[in-house]
């Protein structure tokens, strides 16, 4: 590999993945993360320390190490997992408290997921070490659907609902439901579909409307649903649900700076 007097590769637009990416991908971290890494001079490039950004390498030819340790891509895990209430969606609590990692023990694969539920949410959450799916999957772009089943201490105007469809103002945001339906009087009962993502969006939503939720489930994610799934089980998606989910996501993967980072908290 061409190097320079820093004894740093050169970016080579020829090769086909940016180290930080490269790195991320193998489970070293975010690829924010992994640019420290790699500033912090960690990581070598077919014996050649590394002190700048934007190298490229070819992962099938290149060897790359970090202290080294030769690293390698991680296999893709996909990830459907029933959260309880009282469990975390941080991959780490300062505080000891359950996170949604304890649910899955014997997987040593850096994992994260894709939106967030509450402590006292509960429901359907997808879990990956796929960083570009997850982003594309959280971007409002592509209008990916969840669904969530919402107990409440009253129920619901017709007016009251017509807000949540056109937008209700809380703490500077917009806040829209996509669709807002009945599904019991007794149970004071409701499905509510978004399409955003809004940190506890459905939550700060009803405190504006005058009521508070008691029991928040979400049930859907896109084409992916919770039917069949006990509380704290988790299952690996199906070949089919992965494509599905990337036909949803537009097919594509979009650049990290291309994301609202508040939409990575999801519901809720």
């Amino acid at each position: 590999m061409e190097t320079v007097a820093s004894g740093s590769p050169r970016p080579n637009p020829t090769r086909n993945v940016r180290l930080q990416k490269h790195l991320a991908a193998c489970g070293l971290g975010s690829r924010r993360a992994c640019e420290g890494l790699i500033a912090e001079g960690r990581v070598t490039v077919n014996g050649l320390r590394v002190s700048q950004q934007g190298v490229c390498v070819d992962p099938a030819v290149d060897l790359v190490e970090v202290e080294g340790r030769r690293v390698g891509v991680e296999r893709k895990l996909y990830l459907l997992l029933n959260k309880p209430r009282d469990i975390l969606c941080t991959s780490h609590d300062t505080h000891g408290r359950r996170t949604f990692l304890d649910l899955l023990p014997g997987i040593k694969t850096r994992l994260f997921s894709v939106g967030r539920l509450d402590r006292d949410s509960e429901g359907l959450l997808m879990v990956t070490n796929d960083g570009d799916l997850a982003l594309a999957l959280t971007h409002p772009r592509h209008e990916v659907p969840k669904i969530y089943h919402v107990q409440l201490t009253g129920l619901l105007s017709p007016q009251a609902m017509a807000r949540m469809r056109s937008g209700i103002l809380s703490e500077g945001q917009t806040l829209r439901a996509e669709r807002v339906t009945l599904r019991s009087s007794r149970d004071q009962e409701y499905e509510v579909v978004l399409k955003e993502g809004r940190k506890r969006q459905i939550r700060r939503m009803m405190e504006e409307l005058g009521l508070r939720v008691r029991k928040l489930k979400r049930v859907a994610i896109g084409t992916l649903t919770i039917a069949g799934l006990r509380s704290g089980a988790w299952r690996h998606l199906s070949e089919v649900e992965r494509r599905s989910l990337v036909t949803q996501a537009g097919g594509i993967h979009l650049p990290r700076k291309d994301v609202n980072t508040d939409l990575d908290e999801g519901e809720e």
